[in-house]
């Protein structure tokens, strides 16, 4: 007869203090990594086109050959975090890409980058929802959304870093290092993880602020092994049959065709722009990554501004989406029929500001209203949506900008600001009109929300 599982002691303040800020700060580093990986390609995109002969379409279906597997990779990802733990995915996921991103510097055809660009994509896809599950599991719900903003800051500030860092580095020693740099910063990130990330915090009631009677299994136990892969097993076995019915509902893929809005016109700006800049403008690759870095300043400060906004608001996305969104919309017309140089990147700045304080509310409610054994696959569903936009809008925009203008092309990307706002008015507000609409009781937390997440829906 197995023994009965005890409630977990209580977690120290000190101790969860320090457990929230060493994840938030390992997490930060490994997605600055990931971010910077994937953005090294479009810095490469002009030397790539020259070396192997590719038109823009060719260049945006390398770039879009990522996102394909990186999409189709987000929800076996959130199943293996459920399954396994976030940890251990997150350590797979970390060693896998960097060895793929090396080996991208050893391409010699446009086949073998579509193939090695297709395996990174898959080794990348498996790691958003195993991070979302790291942090889910080390943070407090009221704390959720403000964490996850931080950590998320760090693909804006990768987009800042990455071109400072890589233009110079390709100028100097051609596109194969930029490739090379990038995967020993990956093999860096796996070993602090692996050493320092901390054990998952013991669950408490929102209600009471008590211990839950839940404990959560810690590293200690077996060394090496992810601390939360016992988490709930037998809580987590009774749901699993309501899983498919939570994927058929569409609640989780509105939020996903949000996500799509709003990367459509993260990823058309993030691989065109370098581009255009060249090309249109005669900006050198030195250059165009100090003039990319500006804009990317204003994305990572509105993704913390967006997530704390989110936190007082327990959801409510549209009230932040919405106007944002339509600031967006009007800034990208601006910013494609800019006659200079300067008016491009001033009203791309105000785009990619406006567009990027929708980014973490997107997740707000969907991680408010799922239980934990449901987290990882959905966050996983939500991530996927916005996948979906990296795969389709670079070479979209590439065939644009060969067959008609770049200024057609980046006018494409006002459809991605529109699909977002529409979206955030048409999915649940808070996470009790969220539950009510996946399934109800079968996908809700197994302890009380807090305070901040269990508003009446508006």
């Amino acid at each position: 007869m197995p023994a009965p599982t005890l409630p977990a002691s209580p977690a120290a303040p000190s101790t969860r203090r320090r457990t929230v800020r060493l994840t938030i700060a390992l997490l930060f580093g490994a997605w600055l990594v990931d971010y910077a990986d994937r953005l090294v390609i479009n810095l490469v995109l002009p030397s790539l086109g020259a070396e192997f002969d590719l038109d823009r379409t060719q260049q945006g279906l390398v770039v879009s050959a990522f996102f394909l597997a990186y999409a189709l990779c987000q929800i076996p990802g959130g199943l293996l975090a459920d399954r396994f733990g976030g940890r251990r995915v997150t350590l797979w996921a970390l060693l896998t890409w960097s060895v793929f991103t090396a080996l991208t510097g050893f391409a010699w055809s446009f086949a073998v980058l579509l193939a090695l660009r297709f395996a990174f994509g898959a080794a990348e896809g498996i790691f958003p929802p195993a991070a979302m599950k790291v942090l889910v599991e080390r943070t407090r719900p009221e704390e959720r959304m403000s964490a996850n903003g931080t950590v998320m800051s760090s693909n804006a500030l990768a987009a800042v870093i990455t071109p400072l860092a890589v233009a110079p580095l390709v100028a100097a020693f051609g596109w194969r290092s930029a490739f090379w740099s990038t995967a020993a910063l990956g093999l860096l990130a796996l070993v602090a993880v692996r050493l320092w990330l901390p054990a998952p915090l013991p669950r408490t009631n929102g209600a009471t602020g008590k211990e839950s009677e839940a404990g959560v299994v810690g590293d200690a136990g077996v060394p090496g092994e992810d601390a939360g892969a016992g988490e709930d097993a037998g809580a987590a076995e009774t749901a699993r049959p309501a899983l498919g019915a939570v994927l058929r509902k569409g609640v989780l893929w509105r939020f996903a065709l949000m996500m799509f809005g709003y990367n459509t016109i993260v990823w058309g700006l993030n691989t065109w722009v370098p581009s255009y800049l060249s090309e249109e403008h005669g900006v050198s690759l030195t250059s165009a990554g100090a003039l990319v870095a500006v804009p990317a300043l204003g994305a990572a400060l509105a993704t913390v501004i967006g997530g704390r906004i989110s936190d007082r608001l327990g959801g409510h996305h549209r009230t932040v989406i919405v106007p944002g969104m339509a600031v967006a919309a009007v800034a990208l017309l601006l910013m494609a029929n800019a006659p200079s140089v300067t008016g491009f990147v001033v009203f791309g700045t105000v785009a990619v500001f406006a567009a990027s304080l929708a980014y973490m509310p997107i997740f707000a409610v969907p991680l408010a209203g799922l239980a934990p054994a449901y987290v990882g696959v959905g966050s996983a569903v939500v991530i996927f949506g916005g996948q979906v936009a990296g795969m389709v809008a670079p070479p979209v925009m590439g065939a644009l900008a060969d067959a008609f203008s770049f200024q057609v092309a980046f006018g494409f990307l006002v459809l991605g600001a529109l699909i977002a706002a529409v979206m955030a008015c048409l999915t649940p507000q808070d996470a009790a009109a969220f539950r009510a609409a996946a399934g109800g009781p079968s996908v809700a937390p197994s302890v009380s929300p807090s305070p901040s997440t269990a508003k009446d829906s508006a």
